[in-house]
């Protein structure tokens, strides 16, 4: 009887070890295939953990092509922790459960480029963003793709203030995108984006704002085929995890999610702010379009200054604002 007693333990303690060891699997979900950059990103994050995790197999299984739904889905599933482990997200789409993502949407948040890449490489300028996502959302951000650069699409050329002043010019819906045009000295309305080409086509406005991707989707270089080059907002598209996921792996293994994550999402935005400057390059190569530089971009940038301020105040968002205005 010792005996079947010790062999029954034994088998027990192997049973306990084989399912302490279990295999994960982790679902991860996209809009798109795996060309787009935000793909990129999350196959490249995938690499990186398979690369450096030795001990229980990980299985990663991402859905293309909305199988699981939109972004806002995503990050549905994510806050309740099913169906979505991982994914790459807009940050408006996060702003239902804390109004303070908004922010990382604000036109002028960042100088120029080069300046919104330091941000997102620093840790510690996104901390308040990182906090304030896990703590509302519970979704953990740990990486960031986007580069998308938004410039002025226009009948005209627009190169510096006096040009700009008095400008009939389509905004989004968001009260914060009209206030800022306003305080650069546009005049802006709010239009359906289905009908901008329409609205420059016939004078009811001049311009519109948009990135690479969306002027060549829309054709809006036929009516619009001046491009001020305000880079006026830079995209970030986190690369996220669902809390409930995360707190659930080892240790170890999340620290390795997390550096994954931010290699992941540094080949997303490497891909796409190519890419995006790329693209108006071909346009206009094409002779689809003409490329203005804007001359007095540092005035767009001291007109916005109270605004981004005092929007930052609205949704809580000072913190990290000031993080992001110290990076230098």
């Amino acid at each position: 009887m010792k005996i079947l007693s010790a062999t029954i333990a034994a088998v027990a303690a192997a049973g306990f070890a084989l399912s302490a060891q279990a295999d994960i699997t982790l679902h991860g979900a996209s809009q798109f295939n795996d060309d787009h950059p935000f793909n990129v990103a999350l196959l490249k994050f995938q690499d990186e953990v398979l690369k450096n995790w030795k001990k229980e197999k990980i299985n990663f299984v991402l859905h293309r092509n909305s199988e699981l739904g939109l972004e806002k889905d995503y990050v549905a599933y994510m806050n309740q922790g099913i169906s979505v482990d991982y994914a790459v997200f807009s940050p408006s789409h996060a702003s239902t459960f804390s109004k303070m993502v908004a922010i990382m949407d604000m036109p002028f948040l960042f100088r120029d480029l080069d300046h919104w890449e330091k941000v997102l490489s620093s840790p510690a300028a996104m901390k308040p963003a990182v906090d304030e996502v896990y703590k509302k959302a519970d979704i953990l951000m740990i990486g960031y793709a986007g580069g998308g650069t938004r410039h002025l699409i226009v009948n005209k050329p627009v190169t510096n203030m006096a040009e700009l002043k008095g400008l009939p010019i389509r905004v989004m819906g968001a009260p914060i995108q009209t206030r800022v045009f306003q305080a650069i000295g546009a005049a802006p309305t709010v239009i359906a984006y289905s009908e901008v080409y329409n609205a420059i086509q016939t004078g009811v406005i001049a311009a519109a704002e948009n990135e690479a991707f969306g002027i060549e989707a829309m054709k809006f270089y036929e009516v619009g085929p001046h491009i001020g080059m305000t880079a006026h907002a830079i995209t970030i598209r986190p690369l996220g995890i669902a809390g409930k996921t995360y707190r659930k792996l080892p240790k170890d293994l999340q620290e390795v999610i997390v550096k994954a994550g931010a290699i992941g999402g540094k080949a997303g935005r490497d891909m796409e702010a190519g890419q995006s400057a790329q693209k108006l390059e071909d346009m206009q190569k094409k002779g689809w379009l003409k490329l203005h530089p804007f001359t007095e971009r540092d005035k767009l940038l001291a007109l916005v200054a109270p605004i981004r301020k005092a929007f930052a105040e609205e949704v809580g968002g000072t913190e990290y604002l000031n993080a992001v205005d110290a990076i230098k």
